[in-house]
Parts: C-alpha cells; sequence; structure tokens
C-alpha cells in the first residue's frame, strides 16, 4: 500500500511540476510577466516552499523532488516578474 501511494505521489509530482514548464520557458525567453499576477505568484511560490519542507519533514521522496524544481522555476518567474513587470 504505501508503496503505491509514493507512485502516486511521484505520478502527481510529475504532472504537476511539468506544468509549470511551459510557463517557464516562455516568461524566460519573452522575458514578458505583464499577465501574471504578482499576489499569486508570490503565494505560490511560498507555498511551494512550504510544501517542500512538509516533504522533507515526511521524508517523502515525491513531495522533495516535485517541489524543489517547482520552486526553482516558480521563484524564477516571481523574480522575472519583480524585475520586468
Amino acid at each position: 500500500m504505501e508503496n503505491t501511494t509514493e507512485v502516486i505521489g511521484l505520478i502527481a509530482a510529475f504532472l504537476t511540476t511539468a506544468a509549470y514548464i511551459p510557463q517557464s520557458i516562455r516568461v524566460l525567453k519573452t522575458r514578458d510577466t505583464r499577465s501574471i499576477s504578482l499576489g499569486m505568484y508570490a503565494m505560490m511560490t511560498v507555498g511551494i516552499a512550504c510544501w517542500f519542507v512538509y516533504g522533507i519533514m515526511l521524508n517523502s521522496l515525491s513531495l522533495i523532488l516535485a517541489n524543489s524544481v517547482t520552486f526553482v522555476m516558480a521563484f524564477t518567474i516571481l523574480i522575472m516578474k519583480i524585475r520586468h513587470g
């Protein structure tokens, strides 16, 4: 059961993390962040950081992997929004 739970977590982690890739690439290429909400990305980035810490506390590979990668992408977009928004 635990193995199945972690597999589902890894699938969810992959899908939700992969969802950030197109936005991250677009922002890095165009530097255009006008249509991105600063408040939303700030809250999302802090939330992802909290999920990462929670994953460490639970020793959950899916939470740690997904949220470390997603944090980098969300933080990058947030910084771009602050600089070019």
